[in-house]
């Protein structure tokens, strides 16, 4: 058994400036135990009744979540941990398990209760030591959710961008093999000698059906039907080309379009005007996907510069709140795709700009509609609700789920730092605490209501900000 001293108390850093006599008092009230490697010190949810320093050796601290186990801390020789003065913890929140052989005092939590009132020093040391480590352990939760969160951005804004991306460089390669044949289609074009009075009806002709107003929404079996009825009458004018007729019927070629052009020009003519009127309305077409594909690029870049509002000052600054829930929402399209979400917005017109930091407004609405969002994985039939308001002196914000809902025994604890029902790796607990500051910060509150197949959580902030 060791024999501990208040010299050897005294080599603890956080010790150092306690006093010989309170010292000599908490070796007192104590004693030592000694771990193996595997050993479990606590299990987690046991209750939170004693102050344990490491001596010598390690162990670390885990959380299970969702059957998966995650390293909270890692504490080695002079760390203090376990009850500290003035500590609001009531149970572990993992379990511990000793890494290195350990040697540890344990201390009684009703003990140090009694430090409180006798031993002014070591109740200050100790203070001090929770404050930090409950800092330290914030920030690294608060940096946990933040790189979750901006995870789920990434994978998201990734795959926005991977498909009009995709269809550009598709699109790319398919208009570099039109321009190839266009010195063909142009010495067939020139061989059948067309005067300019026949090309100009022609070119009319084309632009009128191309711009023709309510053209008829197809569906797969009537653009078909429609197709084979244009491929029939290619091939009895000789002209043998499916791709043609798909491209006829989505511009809106019908077959009477066809027989008005046949009688405008030769019979001989008609299978090079074809070819080129197929080859022009492929170009175009080719080159207005680019065009559309290149618009959502940038839509999803403008999104990006709002949603982090990276140009301008972190101080408050007259914010439109419908802006910034419409750029969240860009943000997170791909997860209510992908979940096959009915996303209703009822957005008041009459709302003025409040005064607020905007990027961080934008992290409640992410994380807000991001839970909505995870709450309704498993649903069928799933709605998300967003709505926005005057409410007298306040504007009012509600995000609405058709998930299972919140249990009652746990809704009084969704605020909580580090309280979550996910899984592991889906979040740290900290979303909503993020969100209840945040609110706080900016005079408002936030507030759920819930039942099975909705949840509702409403902010409200005042619109006058000074």
């Amino acid at each position: 058994m060791h024999t501990i001293t208040v010299d050897l108390l005294k080599h603890n850093e956080n010790l150092q400036n306690v006093p010989d006599e309170q010292l000599q008092w908490l070796i007192d009230q104590s004693h030592v135990e000694e771990f193996e490697p595997g050993d479990r010190l606590f299990e987690a949810g046991s209750p939170l009744n004693f102050t344990l320093i490491i001596l010598q050796g390690s162990f670390r601290v885990c959380m299970v979540q969702g059957g998966s186990i995650r390293e909270v801390a890692m504490l080695s020789e002079g760390s203090i941990t376990g009850y500290l003065p003035y500590s609001r913890g009531k149970k572990v929140i993992g379990y511990g398990e000793c890494v290195k052989k350990m040697t540890a005092l344990m201390c009684p939590a009703e003990k140090m209760q009694e430090a409180i009132k006798l031993h002014y020093e070591l109740t200050e040391a100790l203070v001090h030591i929770m404050t930090n480590r409950v800092r330290d352990f914030t920030a690294l939760q608060q940096q946990n959710e933040k790189m979750m969160a901006l995870g789920k951005l990434s994978a998201g804004l990734a795959h926005e961008l991977n498909n009009p991306a995709a269809a550009i460089v598709r699109n790319t390669s398919a208009l570099k093999d039109q321009l190839k044949q266009h010195p063909h289609i142009f010495k067939e074009i020139a061989a059948i000698k067309l005067k300019m009075s026949e090309v100009d009806p022609i070119n009319v002709f084309i632009q009128e059906i191309i711009n023709r107003p309510d053209k008829p929404v197809l569906s797969m079996l009537e653009k078909s039907a429609k197709e084979d009825e244009i491929m029939d009458w290619l091939e009895d004018h000789e002209v043998n080309s499916y791709e043609m007729a798909e491209t006829l019927v989505d511009v809106g070629f019908t077959v009477a379009d066809l027989d008005k052009l046949r009688d405008q020009v030769a019979v001989d003519c008609v299978s090079p005007v074809l070819v080129w009127i197929n080859n022009t309305l492929m170009t175009d077409k080719l080159v207005t996907d680019i065009e559309e594909a290149s618009r959502r690029i940038s839509e999803l870049v403008t999104s990006v510069k709002n949603f982090t509002h990276m140009d301008m000052a972190a101080d408050k600054q007259p914010v439109d709140i419908k802006e910034g829930i419409i750029s969240t929402l860009k943000m997170m399209i791909y997860k209510i795709k992908k979940n096959n979400i009915h996303l209703e917005k009822s957005f008041a017109d009459d709302l003025p700009k409040i005064n607020a930091r905007p990027g961080d407004l934008n992290q409640v609405w992410t994380n807000l509609i991001d839970n909505a969002l995870d709450a309704m994985e498993s649903n069928n039939g799933n709605v998300l609700k967003i709505s926005t308001r005057r409410d007298g002196a306040f504007l009012q914000v509600k995000i609405t789920d058709s998930g299972p809902g919140i249990p009652e025994e746990i809704r009084s604890r969704i605020f909580d730092p580090f309280f979550t029902t996910k899984a592991m790796g889906k979040g740290t607990g900290m979303g909503l605490d993020v969100v209840n500051r945040i609110i706080q910060q900016h005079n408002g509150t936030v507030k759920v209501k819930s039942k099975p197949g909705e949840t509702e959580f409403e902010v409200c902030l005042p619109l006058n900000q000074e």
